[in-house]
């Protein structure tokens, strides 16, 4: 593991300094608005983007002639890096340009791409992926969200069904998603996935209001909507294998959870009096869950560093980084109830106006639970550890040359 920039990376991230000094924002305007679901916050952000789409800093990794740089990722990694120092506004292009876009330019023919590509790495259209359904919970193959063929030969789809827990459906123009076409064969060689105008009368958005207090994912319902074969992403029925590609995006992008992180805390336990009148931090039972923090925040640094060293050396990093979500997601649920409790009776007021740090550690606490779904359960991802990391026998699968019509349900 190398923890110094080469000379060309060095060289690299003085570059980009300059530039965020000269263009990035100095302070943030209003409440933190993560995902821009606000109009005002929804502004910024894509004003933000085309900036730095301007000056080939959006997807850096993307080739020139898409809006990118042709750079190579660890690049990427330190502009992210140099960023991270300022107080930018929300992202709600991550879901498009990290998982959705990618997508579409494996897969979609030259008219499309260069239809969407622009636009989206601008700033001026937002996708969302849809994927979820009420049915299946982490299962992505138990989708039964229908597309046919339009009975008047014209070789159209019409979609019907339901999808939910999408995120950012509410301020999107468009999304990636997967249908059954065939219920004939089993369940993951059933489906194909499509891209689709998420303002066409056949969908309705529903926000969902969450416990946190934002409302960021929603319910989607399809009613015949048409799709014209050219929306078709791969082939008929291979939808699984691309939404594999889309999968794996997913998992990197929310590999690692945000919220009130350790060091806050720390600063938190020496300002708040514990049970004996004293600063909390010297209370021995809460300086060992600071010490497993500690050890867990390093790990998760070090393991980045793994995977950014080789990025460096352009290697593919290998499935260490897979554990990310995982450590980093419990850890910021853990956390926040211990801050929580720490702070007794000032733990139940909710408001960034009067709370200790702006109510960050309340905000983590109802976010958290949301974390550990998005992306991958906990029990999905140690599955894919289990299997993929450590070489262990993958569950027995009943189910893999069954129809997925004849699949029993309601049981």
């Amino acid at each position: 593991m190398d923890f110094k920039d080469t000379p060309e990376e060095a060289a690299y991230r003085q570059q980009v300094r300059e530039w965020l000094a000269a263009n990035a924002p100095k302070k943030r305007e209003g409440e933190p608005d993560p995902l821009g679901e606000s109009s005002d916050g929804l502004a910024a952000s894509k004003a933000w983007q085309a900036k730095k789409a301007a000056a080939g800093y959006a997807c850096i990794t993307w080739p020139k002639e898409w809006g990118g740089q042709g750079g190579n990722p660890i690049q990427q990694v330190i502009f992210g890096q140099e960023e991270s120092a300022f107080p930018t506004p929300g992202n709600p292009f991550q879901i498009g340009l990290g998982m959705c876009v990618p997508t579409v330019m494996t897969f979609a023919d030259e008219d499309t791409k260069k239809r969407f590509v622009g636009p989206a790495i601008r700033g001026e259209e937002i996708w969302c992926q849809l994927f979820s359904e009420p049915s299946g919970g982490s299962d992505v193959a138990g989708a039964r969200t229908r597309a046919e063929r339009a009975p008047d030969g014209s070789g159209d789809w019409i979609i019907n069904g339901q999808k939910v827990w999408t995120t950012g459906a509410q301020f999107s123009d468009f999304g990636i998603v997967i249908c059954r076409t065939n219920p004939d064969a089993p369940k993951h060689k059933g489906m194909t996935m499509f891209w689709i105008d998420m303002k066409d009368p056949g969908v309705e958005v529903r926000p969902i209001h969450q416990m946190s207090g934002g409302s960021g994912f929603n319910e989607v319902f399809f009613t015949d909507l048409r799709v014209k074969d050219s929306q078709r992403l791969g082939a008929v029925d291979d939808g699984w294998r691309v939404s594999l590609v889309t999968l794996m995006n997913e998992r990197l992008a929310v590999g690692g959870a945000s919220g009130a992180g350790w060091s806050a805390f720390l600063e938190s336990a020496r300002q708040t009096p514990g049970l004996d009148g004293g600063a909390a931090i010297k209370d021995q039972a809460l300086r060992e869950k600071l010490a497993d923090w500690y050890v867990q925040a390093e790990g998760l640094k070090h393991t980045r560093n793994r995977t950014m060293t080789a990025l460096s050396k352009g290697e593919t990093p290998g499935p260490e980084s897979s554990i990310g979500k995982i450590i980093s997601a419990v850890q910021m649920q853990e956390l926040a109830n211990s801050a929580v409790e720490m702070l007794d009776q000032y733990g139940i007021i909710n408001d960034p106006s009067l709370a200790p740090l702006r109510g960050a550690f309340q905000a983590s606490l109802m976010s958290a639970p949301g974390m550990r779904i998005a992306g991958g359960t906990d029990e999905i991802l140690r599955n894919i550890i289990a299997e993929r990391v450590l070489g262990l026998p993958g569950d027995i699968r009943v189910d893999k040359d069954v129809a997925f019509k004849d699949l029993p349900t309601g049981r």
